[in-house]
């Protein structure tokens, strides 16, 4: 009878046990759980999301227009001979200064079996000969031109813009001029002059820039690449349009929020309102206050609440630069590089430069 029951005893203590080493991992293991995560049962350290952010600053976009142009001498006149015929020679060459009443070119109106005789074409003003367009040898009229005599002491640039910049061009605005043989210098200059009309053929209005300065490096008949800044967009904050966040028909950016209690620094999402975009900045009309550091990289990454650390290097690493046409300053170092239309590469986002 002893023996019949042992094997029920040994069975009993191995399920008694196999349930007292349950009891006691599924308590030791909730515990330590718990250590780890707290009350809440949340993380106790949290993963943080590394930005870099910027803070929010009142700034002015300025908007504009990239043209070329070409630089000429202020005061020019054309020269044109008295009488036709051929030209016998040509007494003045590219730059040479010359009086009024000098003798630059001659021509021979004689004919077949008529009296020789020589037609002199003189200087009409004092200045210096920019342009020698025929050779001897050439048959001319009155009308043709002979050469273009002008004061390259001063200066000015001719450009075309398009006709559907109309309504922002006038005198006074400013511009940044580069030219080809000082492609690292930006000169700067006025617009002294705005046609009156339209080319009905090129749909482009002429404009005359005054350099601001005068400078002998410039010379006339040299190519420029001109940005005419048009309008000012001021008075609003500026940020990196790296920053916004669009979900739907809403715009968002997220502001860094230092939180004293937990000591820690959270992603908070403020929708916002836009306005003018130039370059890549945009203007936030509201939703954010100056000074708040808005997340200007790693923007992607994060959702509202989320834990963040700011690793710029400091807190204006990020602000943007105070040049290049985006932000507080006619001094940009874009310099405009357009090839050959007349806008190629005017900023008009919605408007705008």
């Amino acid at each position: 009878m002893i023996f019949s029951k042992r094997p029920f005893i040994i069975s009993l203590i191995v399920i008694l046990i196999t349930v007292a080493a349950a009891l006691f991992f599924n308590t030791g293991g909730k515990n330590a759980s718990q250590g780890a995560r707290g009350k809440g049962g949340k993380d106790s350290a949290q993963i943080e999301i590394a930005v870099r952010t910027q803070a929010a600053e009142i700034r002015t976009l300025h908007d504009y227009v990239l043209t070329n142009g070409e630089i000429e001498a202020l005061n020019s006149v054309a020269v044109y001979p008295d009488i036709g015929g051929k030209i016998l020679s040509v007494n003045v060459l590219l730059g040479d200064n010359v009086k009024r009443g000098d003798v630059i070119a001659r021509i021979d109106p004689s004919e077949p079996g008529a009296r020789y005789a020589l037609s002199p074409v003189v200087a009409p003003i004092s200045g210096s000969i920019i342009s020698t367009p025929l050779k001897s040898g050439t048959t001319v009229t009155t009308g043709s031109t002979v050469a273009i005599i002008g004061d390259i002491k001063n200066l000015q640039v001719t450009a075309k813009i398009p006709e559907r910049y109309t309504a922002v061009l006038k005198t006074g605005l400013k511009a940044n001029i580069v030219l080809q043989a000082y492609s690292d210098i930006v000169f700067t200059a006025t617009v002294t002059r705005v046609s009156p009309v339209v080319d009905a053929a090129s749909r482009t209005k002429e404009i005359i820039l005054k350099f601001d300065e005068d400078d002998t490096r410039i010379n006339a008949g040299m190519f420029a690449n001109v940005t005419l800044y048009t309008l000012d967009y001021s008075g609003s904050i500026v940020v990196t349009n790296n920053a916004i966040v669009t979900k739907g028909d809403k715009k968002y950016v997220f502001v860094a929020s230092d939180d004293t209690g937990t000591k820690g620094t959270f992603a908070k999402q403020r929708e916002v309102a836009l306005g003018k975009s130039v370059d890549g900045f945009t203007q936030i009309l509201s939703g954010v206050a100056e000074g708040e550091r808005i997340v200007i990289e790693g923007v992607q990454s994060l959702s509202d609440g989320v834990r963040i650390r700011d690793v710029s290097v400091s807190a204006g690493q990020k602000d943007m630069p105070e040049n290049s046409n985006k932000a507080d300053s006619i001094n940009q170092s874009d310099k405009g590089k357009p090839k050959n239309n007349a806008d190629a590469g005017s900023s008009t986002n919605g408007g705008s430069r």
